[in-house]
Parts: structure tokens; sequence; C-alpha cells
């Protein structure tokens, strides 16, 4: 397993993992009168194809591409934005991985995710088994993930993030937490969504362990600095504001 900026990639399984892309983000605020320019869907295409070349390097083609969930943002219906721009999505990732397959896990925010999926001849899961991987989004439990043979969990969902601070001072970075569940390994992945780092563990940790009551200050934190260096910050409950947890 190999953190590649905000994706995960599995060599041995040939599988590279997201979570979180939010497509559609940036209409849902046109709509309430909130203006910015729409640069959602290039930043995710550039940051894609960063990690695609960085996996390249290793002479090992991806086969699967796994999507955590939230895909899309708005809950009731499918915007103009998010029509447009998850099938360009879906193309582009097919390109990628012509001989392969795109694997969508159905999030909270996938309420009308199947249209769009049809067109592209995909169906979306609830939750993906795979030997003894398991892939789901983190909102809801399924108690088919409890098997014997399952050792490792991805899960998207939280949006972890963790702040540095030095006086007043506070920047705030999107990060991996790898931890122990149920005596299996859980890799919870932050969110591919470019406009909002996410939600800092250090201060809303309990309240982020979705419905699998994870205790998420035994959880490692990683925190991708670009698509070849990730630095180890320990564990969330080592750092100083632990005692908010």
């Amino acid at each position: 397993m190999r953190f590649i900026d905000k994706a995960v990639w599995l060599e041995k399984e040939k599988i590279l993992v997201l979570a979180d892309l939010h497509l559609g983000f940036e209409e849902s605020l046109i709509e309430q009168g909130i203006l910015l320019p729409r640069t959602q869907y290039k930043k995710i295409v550039r940051d894609l194809k960063n990690i695609f070349k960085e996996v390249k390097k290793s002479n090992i083609e991806v086969k699967e591409v796994v999507i955590l969930g939230d895909l899309k943002h708005e809950f009731g219906s499918v915007s103009k934005q998010e029509w447009k721009e998850t099938l360009n999505l879906l193309n582009f990732l097919s390109k990628k991985i012509e001989k392969g397959k795109i694997v969508l896990v159905k999030g909270n925010h996938d309420t009308i995710l199947e249209p769009i999926a049809k067109k592209k001849g995909l169906e979306v899961k609830d939750f993906y088994i795979k030997d003894n991987l398991a892939f789901l989004h983190g909102h809801k439990f399924f108690p088919e993930i409890l098997d014997k043979k399952i050792k490792k969990i991805f899960l998207g969902h939280i949006h972890p993030a963790i702040s540095i601070r030095e006086c007043v001072k506070s920047e705030i970075y999107k990060c991996f937490l790898v931890g122990k569940w149920k005596g299996k390994e859980v890799v919870i992945l932050p969110s591919f969504f470019p406009l909002i780092e996410g939600v800092d563990v250090l201060i809303e940790g309990t309240n982020l362990a979705s419905e699998l009551k994870l205790k998420l200050k035994n959880f490692e934190v990683y925190v991708p600095v670009s698509v070849d260096e990730v630095l180890d910050f320990g564990k969330v409950g080592a750092n100083k504001l632990a005692r908010l947890i």
C-alpha cells in the first residue's frame, strides 16, 4: 500500500483508490448566491494525471479504480455540472485504464448517481469486496465486512485533516488515517475534493468515527506533501490537542 497524493495505490492488486470528489459543489454554491470560479474539475483531473504518472514509474498498470463514494455533491438531484463533469471524469478514467474497470461505491451524497453510472455501463455498489479487501464509504455499516477473510478496510466520508499550530497561526492539511478495528486494518482516505482541506481530527476526533465507531485517537496520521512524499505525524492521540478528543 502506498499513498500517492490523495489516493491509495495497491500495487499488488493493481487498484487505485479515491474518495469524496464532490463534483458539482460549485454549482450548488452558485445556486445559493455564492459566486466562485469553476476550477474544481480542472484541479481534480490535474491531480489524477500526476498520480497516474507516478504510478506508471512502477511499470505496473492500474487495473481497477475504486471510488469510495460521494463522486457527486447534490443529494436530491443531478445538476448540469454534475452530469457533465461526472461523465467527463469517468471517460477520463476509462481512457487511463482501457483494459480495467471502474468501481463506484455509493456515498451519502450519491442518492441519484445510478442514472449517470448507467450511461457508462457501470453499477453503483453499497460496498465492494475483493479477496481480503473491503471498500465502503463509511456512512453505513455492512455486516459483510466482518468476514474473517477481510484483513483491510478502506473508507472515505470523514474528510480527515490535521492542523499544525504555532501561537495563533494555524494551517490545516488533508491526511490519511490508519488504525485497527476488530482485528482489521482500517485506512481512511482524505477527500479528493480540492476546494476544502477537510475536518480537523484533533478537534472533531470522536465525532468523525462514522458508523464503525472507530477510536481515532489510536490511528496513525499520514500527510501527503506531494505525489512522492508523505509525512508521518504519529498517532492522533499523541498530538498536542489530543485532550480535546
